[in-house]
């Protein structure tokens, strides 16, 4: 009997280990729960002003994806995420407050630590 309950404890653990591999492997899941890689390219037609956001948190591809959303989701802002520098370069089409893009860096679940001027 308890040979039984030991098998089905372990098909079950190879079930859910093939499961989320699968996911990890399609891009829908990943070391922060990340949710694919995709992120829409945002161009603005007449730039005003760029800076440099400084990034903790991020580890992988699906962090810097969510960062890039999360920045191109503003109006008036594209971004790119440079993930081994640990920073976003934004572009801004209007003058965009500091605290904006702290809260939307937090919103994502990373933490702001540095806004250089471009």
């Amino acid at each position: 009997m308890t040979d039984i309950i030991i098998a089905a404890v372990l098909a079950v653990l190879i079930v859910v280990g093939v499961i989320y591999t699968r996911k990890h492997f399609k891009h829908q899941s990943g070391c922060c729960g990340g949710e694919g890689n995709y992120v829409s390219k945002k161009k603005l037609k007449n730039v005003v002003a760029k800076k440099i956001l400084v990034i903790e948190g991020m580890t992988c591809e699906n962090c810097k994806a969510r960062v890039e959303r999360y920045l191109n989701d503003m109006v008036g802002v594209s971004a790119t995420v440079n993930l081994k520098r640990k920073e976003a370069v934004v572009s801004m089409d209007r003058h965009i407050n500091d605290e904006q893009f702290k809260a939307a860096i937090e919103k994502a679940g990373y933490q702001l630590t540095e806004i250089k001027q471009f």
